[in-house]
């Protein structure tokens, strides 16, 4: 299965990747709006989580493990591995905001929704001809969408 894999030696820090997750899960699909309507009024949140330790830096999303512990810890079903795709798939309305999976992700990749009592996590951008629009916007090849 492809994945999204960081490398923090050629990350840069500067957040490309974060505007195109938002842009490509906004209502809008537009950056201007996404950025500034649609995030401070609706919450509309990074499905990456940015990381920066003086120069290093990385951008980091669920890597949709072959044995997701976040799957194991959901008390609602809300996460499910899905066994045609392999990718951990998140089901809002299922959802009960007991953050369980935040707590059980060794890679700190999901996150708190900042309005809504739910999670944020990466879909691969599921919808998107061409994958995940993370790794197309990166200037630095910081963000590599492959199988490994």
């Amino acid at each position: 299965m492809k994945r999204v894999y960081p490398n923090k030696e050629f990350c840069i820090g500067c957040h490309l990747c974060e505007l195109a997750c938002i842009t490509v899960h906004s209502k809008s699909k537009d950056l201007i709006i996404a950025y500034t309507k649609e995030r401070l009024e609706d919450g509309l949140k990074s499905c990456k989580r940015f990381q920066e330790n003086g120069p290093t830096c990385v951008a980091l999303s669920c890597r949709h493990c072959d044995d997701p512990s976040c799957v194991a810890a959901c008390i609602s079903g809300a996460l499910q591995k899905d066994p045609d795709t392999g990718t951990t798939t998140y089901d809002m309305d299922k959802c009960v905001g007991c953050w369980s999976c935040l707590m059980a992700c060794p890679y700190g990749a999901i996150q708190r929704h900042p309005t809504l009592n739910k999670i944020v996590k990466c879909d691969l951008c599921k919808d998107r001809e061409g994958g995940p629009a993370c790794v197309a916007a990166c200037p630095n090849r910081a963000l590599i969408f492959e199988e490994r």
